[in-house]
């Protein structure tokens, strides 16, 4: 296997400027394929195979309802119910002026077919208490229907005062709307926008109105984006702003949903990476240059990297078409393992070059020194990534194609590029050797002490066992997201409440007629709190709440339908209107201080204040009053005009996204439990797949790609296991060999899971690919050693060999651990458990392989120009 490398670095250094100028082409090729083919797939649904069963049932659920997993949500809170409506509705105005960048936009929590039919969802008690209520209301909402100002409302505390005298109401009882009333005044008064809620004030159930509505928009998506859905997130935000939604108007708008996740994850990954990214560079060239010292051995070592990078670039898009969300991390992957077969060559090239004053034959000499060590290495890693291939995570198994073929690629570049562009350049002499002396002393104690190494890396395996049974892998992908970001934390905040969570699961029925049963079904099990499907908006009892409804409604005549609407006051009837009721309030207060009493003085006081102010603030107050007054007339008036609902009538938007174009239905399943919980959300997704196989959504996702992942991890390790071990025993003939390769390195896998778990760092999604990364750098580094060690060489940690891999695993190091420094959390675990999978392989690649190795086999009758320079002459210090 040597042979062939020192045929090729021998043409290289014959032909030196043939094999530059063939690299310049190739690299410019590559470079002309990267700028014109170059593209990124962001479907994140794309990175797992179809071809697997939840999988397959989640595209057949959204080729029957296209576009539910592609929504942008905007969740809109308001200080009052009022303009919570106001702004959804707005906001749905709004954007339906953008039909180019929206297929739909829907409020699923209202709209004209809630606002007429909805008192016939509440249950026949909650629907009689509510129109009672409204009955005993009458005495406020009257005196305004028939006269919306000012003077009307003056009229309404008259009525309500009297009310007092005839023993219908107390004092106390009127404390809240006083207050009300008075606070909307004080607030006008002092020159602040304010608008009095009818809806807060007339609630006297148990729970407060909600103040939140969410509308839905379904965006046009660009998956050749880094952000598919920017364009239409910045709309929706910029429609927002241009309407008025803003804090400053008492409304806060928040976007979640499976578009803006996506969007704001992609921007958090790419956050500092310009700077993180020049950092990086600057680090490797600043290790290159401790490893190397000469700037010319430095610039060829650079150029071969880069240059294998576009090369490597360029081809893998040929072989793909578009990179995707794993994928395109190959860069890094390339620079943090290819530069360690430059490393490699450049170092020993070095160590040859202190002896020999000719650069071409200290080039020849390195390459017999390394070329079967590189060789191995590289075919390892390439079948390490190569592992990939066969499984299901398509997002790592074209990264394993691209980067398998990449370190190929390295490879070759590093022993034809890189010899010739050491020619060309001709570097100086090295004057110094390169291996360090002071590290043979680590040599000797190792030797001395190879069972007491052993056995304390026995004991610390051993001690680390539980920590290892106990390891946590976090199933959760939100916990790998940044919770800063708006649209995580507000599908956090979604998720608190049942009627907003997300986490529900949609059973999609052969037929509409499949439904009852079905859903019967799934109401009986116990992780289920409920379903609803499109029977769920068909209301029950309706003749019954329907004969509620118009007996109401003719008792409320007086305020669905005033006989007469007074003309709008001059300002002098308010300044008078507002002078008598405040005398009235004045009336009514006693010598104590009950809540009422104090209610009605600071109401008496601020219309005092009001009658005495300027006619524009009056106007003011005027329009605070009455401005949520006519919304809830207008929609008490829609609510009283309920009618039968049937399947017949049901809106067709409605039924649309409940019963699809070819006729199946789908049924929304509720959690009773906190999904967020691992375990319960696994108890929820067993049962419904027990009676429904191929329902999907959330929970679905997250339990079944984290099977997926995990399973494609471990069938890739044990491919990666099996490809190695059969390179390596076919390489060197002895099983035994293999087992030194190999073993310290299983070791060093165990103590970094060990050490995770001690120190916190939970495997997921993102950072178990550094396991596999470790893996191959670790192989690396033991073949190099173990061939040293079957050449003869006698101080292992001395040689320049342990120069070349210390300084190539601080490449690595800094090349991956810059990840650590990312604001995504995802990415900052994979380079934190990067970090620590590093500490371990260095310890088993210093320390434990020199161990597992001892006193290297007696060289018999072995030339001694096939031997390491560091064989020949004793170490000195570099």
């Amino acid at each position: 296997m040597m042979r062939p490398v020192v045929s090729i670095v021998e043409f290289a250094i014959r032909r030196p400027w043939t094999v530059v100028a063939l690299a310049i082409l190739l690299t410019g090729l590559g470079l002309w394929l990267t700028v014109t083919r170059f593209a990124i797939n962001t479907d994140t649904a794309r990175l797992i195979s179809p071809d697997i069963d939840w999988r397959r049932a989640e595209l057949e659920y959204d080729r029957a309802f296209p576009g539910q997993f592609e929504v942008i949500a905007a969740v809109i809170d308001a200080t009052t119910p009022e303009q919570a409506d106001e702004a959804a509705e707005k906001l749905i105005d709004g954007l339906k002026q953008h039909p180019k960048l929206f297929q739909r936009v829907t409020r699923p929590d209202g709209g004209p077919f809630f606002d007429k039919n909805g008192l016939l969802f509440l249950s026949r008690e909650e629907l009689q208490q509510t129109m009672d209520k409204l009955g005993e209301q009458q005495g406020l909402l009257a005196p305004m229907a028939s006269d919306p100002s000012l003077r009307g409302f003056a009229r309404m505390i008259g009525t309500v005062l009297g009310g007092i005298r005839l023993g219908a109401v107390t004092l106390d009882e009127l404390a809240g709307p006083f207050n009300q009333f008075a606070e909307t005044f004080e607030r006008t008064l002092a020159g602040q926008k304010a608008r009095l809620s009818w809806r807060n004030l007339l609630n006297t159930g148990s729970e407060a109105p909600k103040l939140r509505r969410i509308v839905l928009a379904q965006p046009v998506l660009d998956y050749t984006a880094l952000q598919p859905g920017a364009a239409g997130v910045d709309i929706v935000r910029q429609t927002a702003r241009e309407l008025g939604l803003t804090p400053e108007n008492g409304v806060k708008l928040r976007l979640t949903g499976p578009v803006p996740l996506a969007d704001e994850e992609f921007a958090t990954v790419s956050e500092n990476m310009e700077l993180n990214t020049t950092l990086t560079i600057l680090a490797v060239v600043l290790i290159l240059f401790m490893a190397l010292r000469s700037p010319k051995i430095i610039v060829a070592v650079l150029a071969t990297l880069f240059a294998g990078l576009i090369v490597t670039s360029g081809l893998g898009l040929l072989l793909v078409g578009r990179l995707n969300l794993i994928s395109v991390a190959f860069a890094v992957l390339f620079i943090g393992l290819g530069v360690d077969f430059g490393i490699q060559f450049a170092v020993r090239y070095r160590a040859e070059r202190h002896h020999l004053n000719d650069v071409r034959q200290a080039l020849r000499e390195a390459a017999r020194g390394v070329g079967f060590s590189l060789t191995l290495a590289a075919i390892s890693l390439a079948a390490g990534f190569l592992s990939f291939l066969p499984t299901d995570f398509k997002g790592v198994s074209e990264l394993g194609l691209i980067a398998g073929m990449g370190m190929g690629i390295a490879f070759l570049a590093s022993v034809t590029l890189l010899p010739a562009l050491i020619v060309v350049m001709r570097p100086g002499k090295e004057a110094a050797p390169v291996e360090t002396r002071a590290l043979a002393a680590v040599d000797r104690w190792i030797e001395e002490h190879r069972k007491l190494v052993l056995g304390l890396t026995a004991l610390v395996v051993l001690a680390g066992v539980p920590a290892l049974l106990n390891l946590s892998f976090d199933s959760n992908p939100m916990n790998l997201r940044s919770q800063k970001v708006e649209s995580v934390a507000t599908y956090l905040d979604l998720a608190k409440d049942p009627d907003t969570s997300p986490n529900g699961i949609d059973v999609l029925a052969p037929s509409e007629q499949a439904v009852p049963e079905l859903e019967k079904r799934l109401r009986t099990l116990p992780e289920v709190a409920r379903t609803i499907s499109l029977s769920s908006f068909i209301p029950t009892e309706q003749p019954e709440k329907l004969a509620i409804i118009r007996e109401a409604t003719t008792n409320l005549e007086p305020i669905l339908k005033p006989r007469q609407v007074a003309p709008p006051p001059t300002d002098e009837q308010r300044v008078e209107a507002l002078r008598t009721a405040s005398a009235a309030l004045k009336k009514v207060q006693g010598a104590t201080t009950s809540p009422g009493e104090r209610a009605a003085a600071r109401l008496a006081n601020v219309l005092e204040q009001l009658a005495n102010a300027t006619p524009a603030l009056r106007s003011a107050a005027e329009e605070a009053i009455t401005v949520d007054f006519h919304r809830l007339l207008t929609s008490l008036r829609t609510a009283m005009t309920a009618e039968t609902i049937t399947r017949a009538n049901l809106p067709p938007e409605l039924v649309q996204s409940w019963v699809g174009q070819d006729g199946r239905a789908r049924i929304s399943v509720t959690p009773k439990e906190n999904t967020d919980d691992k375990a319960a959300s696994e108890r929820f997704v067993s049962a419904v797949h027990a009676i429904s196989p191929d329902a999907t959504g959330a929970p679905v996702t997250i339990a079944r790609s984290g099977q997926t992942i995990v399973q494609a991890f471990i069938e890739a390790g044990i491919l990666a296991l099996i490809a190695i071990t059969l390179i390596l025993w076919v390489a060197l003939r002895r099983l035994l060999d293999v087992v030194l390769a190999l073993g310290p390195l299983v070791l060093a896998g165990i103590m970094t899971l060990e050490a995770a778990q001690l120190l916190g760092v939970s495997l997921n999604y993102a950072n178990i690919i550094a396991l596999p990364l470790m893996f191959g750098v670790g192989v690396a580094f033991h073949i190099y050693y173990l061939l040293a060690w079957r050449q003869g060489v006698v101080d292992v940690l001395a040689s320049s060999l342990t120069r070349a891999i210390f300084f190539s695993a601080l490449t690595t190091g800094v090349a991956f651990g810059s990840l650590w420094a990312s604001s995504h959390p995802g990415t900052a675990s994979m380079g934190e458990l990067l970090a620590i999978s590093l500490v371990f392989t260095l310890l088993a690649a210093f320390i434990i392989v020199p161990a597992f190795l001892g006193p290297p086999p007696v060289q018999k009758d072995k030339p001694e120009a096939d031997q390491p320079a560091a064989a020949r002459e004793p170490a000195q210090v570099a």
